[in-house]
């Protein structure tokens, strides 16, 4: 009996110590809350064409929008916001807006072309990029459509985990300020693109400064092998 009470103890213990991110993980948003989830499903709702206001606030609208999107695709409809109804969302969208008739290795070629460019904040072209400013050149030159911010950048596409990473893939850091502040182009074995202080080069993400402000990964090509069912 003393066995199973420490047991239970240590178990309340160890749930009362998991980050709140990990717990709040499976629970269904609703009416009244606020997040960067409601958010991503919002642009992607519209992207589906089911219109709702873009702002990270669950509001009755987005309830509505999610109740016709669960309609539409076969979901439970209850209005909430839960994980299977989130992944189908973001996988719907990503049919929709993944960019094709581009390979990862085509990129990746584009991008080393720009190798040594010097580092411009705001800066767009061929004689001084910031971090955006160059991936969003670079996928241009493939007639590929991105945002101009790293902040905007990153709510493309589909999340990846760095396990997963393939060449094309966006990698995002925290460096100037919270959130996606740094964006680059994964380009194989642990590599990526940047245009950083020192200009376009070829960075590490096991570089300890890489590694310690890594904030997350997004696939915006469409493989034939990868596209969401």
């Amino acid at each position: 009996m003393k066995q199973k009470l420490c047991m239970v103890v240590a178990l309340v213990l160890l749930i009362l110590t998991l980050p709140e991110t990990v717990l709040a993980a499976s629970v269904p948003l609703k009416v009244g809350d606020k997040s960067w989830k409601v958010k991503v499903t919002q642009q992607k709702l519209n992207v589906v064409g089911i219109t709702t206001e873009i702002t990270g606030n669950f509001s009755k609208d987005t309830e509505k929008a999610l109740k016709d999107f669960q309609q539409k695709y076969k979901l439970k409809v209850t209005g909430l916001l839960d994980d299977a109804t989130y992944q189908k969302v973001v996988n719907a969208a990503f049919e929709k807006e993944a960019i094709r008739g581009v390979s990862g290795r085509e990129i990746i070629t584009t991008a080393a072309k720009y190798k040594g460019v010097p580092y411009k904040f705001g800066g767009t072209t061929p004689k001084a990029f910031d971090c955006s400013g160059y991936v969003q050149y670079v996928f241009a030159q493939h007639k590929a459509k991105l945002p101009r911010l790293a902040d905007a950048q990153c709510l493309e596409g589909i999340f990846v985990l760095k396990k997963d990473l393939r060449e094309g893939d966006l990698v995002f850091f925290t460096t100037y300020e919270p959130g996606a502040s740094h964006v680059g182009i994964y380009a194989g074995k642990d590599k990526f693109w940047n245009a950083s202080s020192h200009g376009v080069m070829l960075s590490s993400l096991k570089e300890k400064y890489w590694s310690e402000h890594y904030y997350g990964a997004r696939r915006i090509l469409a493989y034939s092998n990868n596209l969401p069912k």
